[in-house]
């Protein structure tokens, strides 16, 4: 038994180390790819803080070409105008609409439902037939005899009469 117990020590010790290095590894592993990120987040506000610059150089250059055949402050408005419209585009441009597929759920209140469900699979209802089960004046919910079966495709229903119990 004083083996045994020995034994178990070992397992325990193994289990612990094991533990140990893949917390290890997996900590290393964590801040190497934070660190990429950290990177390239540091990279795209760069880009976007240089673009903002663009833009306002951009700007200035045509309030500064309008105020060359306008009032100053014409040129500043007709310039403000611009980035108003710019920016409008661009939030409409972001935002979905209803005409582009997958653009979201579409509720309709007090209205019809829509023709093809959101998720784009399928018919939304099952297809309505064009005449009411029983024919015109069937109120039995059966095909009325002799008519066609709903659809309008197929052969006439049998009537009841018609069928020979002694052929089955």
């Amino acid at each position: 038994m004083d083996r045994m117990d020995h034994l178990e020590h070992l397992d325990k010790h193994l289990v612990d180390e094991l533990a140990q290095v893949a917390r290890e590894t997996v900590r290393d592993e964590l801040r190497e790819q934070t660190r990429k990120q950290r990177r390239k987040a540091t990279l795209y506000a760069a880009s976007g803080a240089a673009a903002l610059y663009a833009g306002a150089a951009l700007a200035l250059t045509v309030g500064l070409a309008l105020a060359v055949a306008l009032p100053d402050w014409a040129a500043a408005l007709i310039t403000a105008v611009l980035l108003g419209v710019v920016a409008h585009l661009l939030r409409r441009a972001a935002k979905p609409h209803a005409d582009r597929p997958g653009a979201g759920h579409q509720h309709v209140v007090g209205g019809d439902a829509p023709g093809v469900p959101p998720s784009g699979l399928g018919m939304p209802y099952p297809p309505m037939p064009p005449v009411a089960p029983g024919g015109a004046g069937g109120a039995t919910g059966a095909p009325g005899a002799g008519t066609p079966a709903p659809g309008g495709t197929g052969p006439a229903a049998p009537r009841q009469d018609d069928i020979d119990p002694e052929a089955r």
